[in-house]
């Protein structure tokens, strides 16, 4: 037996050098799964994978971790000892490997640590410290981890990848890279009001992927640059934070980094990011519990805009009701500011009389009520704000944060005012009204800014970013707490979500999609984070031809639609008009639906590259039954079905134009087909 763990041990560190093709006998190699890292004796490393099919991801050692000061780059460092031990945390059971390296000529010593765990194959997670041992202050300027450059592959797309940055361009969170892409992907605040979002970032190539990002607890302020310079042979992706002032390293003082990681995977950036989120549900950032009403479809008033009337939205609860749809949106524009909650003249008489009369209206009509609100907003003219002008975030110049859109401030969400308010329109909005569910929308709510105000309760103004989940989580708890089966969505007009305030909804949203893809990726994300979540596909009308059901439903996202009924005369709202036609159509998507309930079962983004594949492909499992949606302006050729049964055969139904498509077996899964834009499969075993 000694022998045989002796030949394995061979063949393992055999199979790592292979895949790197670089090592030399005194590199140290460490592995888990199919990841591959090796380091030199100046403390670089390189990434690889031993995935079959894969070839090097790396072919060259990097300074993966280093200092950048005002006067040096600390990058190269001689080892001067390794440690291994074995390990018990949070995220369970693994080994972790230290490594000192001395630089003389600055007289910086790095500590790197890397962890591996058995729970979380194919990662490793490392620690970095660095001390100053020499005798002089040192002005650090910024730190940098896994700065890797990957080799590109030879399709004409060199990279797919997820950078999970926001920005007011509301880009897409999946895109192209290829030569002269650059994106610095800053967590913070990349303008006055957009910031935040999921700290990861993934290349990938039709073979295999590398991935890095924070494992942090809260939210910081780092980028995720990927650079791929048009006469580069390589792409490089790192994570690193920089200081808002140069950090005064003094002599024997340690610098520590964040915990970040590094994973490699096949296929797109399912993988990853499922990983992301179970590493951090194990590290305590768990979603909130599955809300059955959360996965109903929804209607929103919002195709009648600010200035609806109350019989115009009255008038449409028939229409609603006979559609199926379980819930009925209120939204902007029944209030009297930003700030100030409570209902305006114009389209409430009566005041919030009118409100609770209106939310009567909905539940007998057997539906329950939503309420638009934009928390953290306060307009400049405001009660609120007159009443208590402290409930302002403050910039470091001294001026309010802005808001755009609603011509508002940022109220801070750390400040005592802020909460108690919140806490006050929360009782208002479920309690004294008796709406079911809250949208808070805005992408102001993703992140905010460093705040500088002096009775705040922060102890440095970033601590305002850090804090934010407490505040969603402080709107959570009230919320459920009366009415225990409230929903809540957090819609981030734009963003990629904080991946920091997800636990505390449990509703997502496509959060106003500019394209179907943009519903379809975000699907992908979101389920791959929070499985359990419902993910709402926003507005059908925001799809690309503004009735592209077949997006929100192939990948398992609950329907919407904001539809005015009768025609109204005003041409912006009758774009939306549900005629006769849409009506048959709508009426077949909403029971097609309730039938099938994808939006509950499990989505296998696994299966499928939503880059590389073709066509685009989702696939979700309800039982025993594969459900298939595939997109493409128009597709004639051989579909591979795959994640079936190999020993199974299977019936082939397009579902939604009730068409038999024959049967196949798993073990052979292909299938001729042709359509245009969408094709619903389900595929049902036979035996």
């Amino acid at each position: 037996m000694m022998v045989m763990g002796k030949l394995r041990k061979l063949l393992f560190i055999s199979i790592a050098v292979a895949a790197a093709g670089i090592a030399r006998a005194q590199d140290i190699i460490i592995q888990n799964k199919n990841l591959v890292i090796e380091i030199n004796n100046r403390l670089q490393t390189t990434i690889n994978s031993v995935f079959a099919g894969s070839s090097r991801l790396m072919d060259n050692f990097s300074s993966s971790e280093f200092l950048v000061t005002k006067y040096f780059s600390a990058k190269e460092f001689s080892i001067t000892k390794k440690e291994k031990k074995i390990i018990h945390d949070e995220a369970g059971n693994g080994v972790e490997w230290k490594f000192y390296g001395n630089n003389i000529t600055y007289h910086v010593e790095k500590i790197l640590a890397i962890k591996l765990y058995d729970n979380f194959p194919d990662a490793a997670y490392f620690n970095v410290e660095y001390i100053n041992h020499g005798n002089k202050n040192i002005p650090v300027i910024k730190w940098v981890n896994n700065q890797y450059n990957i080799i590109p592959s030879t399709d004409t797309t060199k990279f797919w990848s997820f950078q999970g940055s926001s920005s007011s361009t509301r880009a897409d969170w999946i895109l192209k890279v290829n030569p002269g892409f650059y994106k610095k992907n800053y967590m913070g605040m990349n303008d006055a009001d957009y910031g935040g979002g999921i700290p990861v970032t993934d290349l990938w190539r039709p073979d295999a992927g590398i991935a890095i990002g924070h494992v942090e607890k809260v939210p910081r302020l780092v980028s995720l640059p990927v650079d791929y310079d048009e006469n580069a042979g390589t792409a490089s992706i790192s994570e690193e934070y920089e200081f808002p002032e140069p950090y005064i390293f003094a002599p024997q003082d340690t610098l520590s980094t964040y915990q970040t990681f590094v994973s490699v995977h096949q296929k797109d950036c399912f993988a990853t990011l499922q990983q992301f989120g179970k590493f951090m549900n194990a590290e305590g950032i768990k979603p909130a519990p599955s809300e059955d009403q959360a996965f109903e479809p929804v209607w929103c008033a919002w195709g009648y805009e600010r200035d609806f009337t109350l019989q115009q939205i009255i008038s449409t609860l028939p229409k609603v009701k006979e559609l199926g749809i379980k819930w009925v949106g209120l939204d902007d524009g029944y209030q009297q500011a930003e700030g100030d909650w409570h209902t305006n003249k114009e389209h409430f008489p009566n005041g919030d009389t009118d409100m609770k009369k209106f939310v009567d209206e909905i539940h007998a009509n057997g539906m329950k009520a939503v309420l638009w609100w934009a928390p953290l907003a306060v307009d400049p003219g405001s009660k609120l704000l007159k009443a208590d002008p402290g409930i302002l975030l403050i910039q470091k110049n001294g001026a309010p944060q802005f808001i755009t859109w609603w011509d508002a401030y940022y109220m801070s969400p750390t400040y005592t005012g802020t909460i108690s308010h919140t806490k006050e329109m929360i009782n208002l909005f479920l309690n004294e009204w008796n709406f079911d569910a809250l949208k808070m929308d805005g992408q102001h709510q993703n992140a905010v800014a460093p705040d500088y105000a002096d009775d705040h309760n922060i102890n440095y103004p970033e601590e305002a970013c850090e804090k934010l989940p407490e505040f969603y989580k402080m709107i959570y708890q009230t919320s459920r707490s009366i009415k225990p089966n409230a929903v809540l969505e957090i819609c981030p007009c734009g963003d990629c979500m904080s991946f920091y305030n997800m636990p505390y909804c449990n509703q997502f949203v496509a959060s106003d999609p500019e394209s179907s893809w943009q519903v379809r990726l975000k699907a992908k994300v979101y389920k791959a984070l929070m499985p359990g979540t419902a993910y709402f596909g926003d507005h059908v009308e925001l799809t690309d031809d503004k009735q592209d059901f077949a997006t929100q439903f192939g990948v398992g996202a609950v329907l919407g639609t904001k539809f005015v009924w009768p025609a109204t005369g005003v041409k912006s709202k009758d774009e939306n008009l549900l005629t006769p036609e849409k009506e048959q159509l709508f009426k077949k998507w909403f029971a097609l639906y309730d039938d099938k309930m994808l939006s509950k079962a499990n989505y296998r983004g696994d299966l499928y590259d939503i880059g590389y594949d073709y066509p685009e492909t989702h696939a979700i499992e309800k039982n025993d039954t594969m459900y298939y949606a595939l997109y493409n302006p128009q597709f004639n050729g051989i579909l591979y079905l795959r994640g079936l049964n190999g020993a199974k055969k299977y019936k082939i139904v397009d579902y939604f134009n009730n068409i038999d498509l024959g049967t196949i077996t798993g073990n052979d899964a292909k299938l001729n087909a042709s359509f245009k834009k969408f094709l619903l499969v389900e595929a049902v075993p036979l035996n």
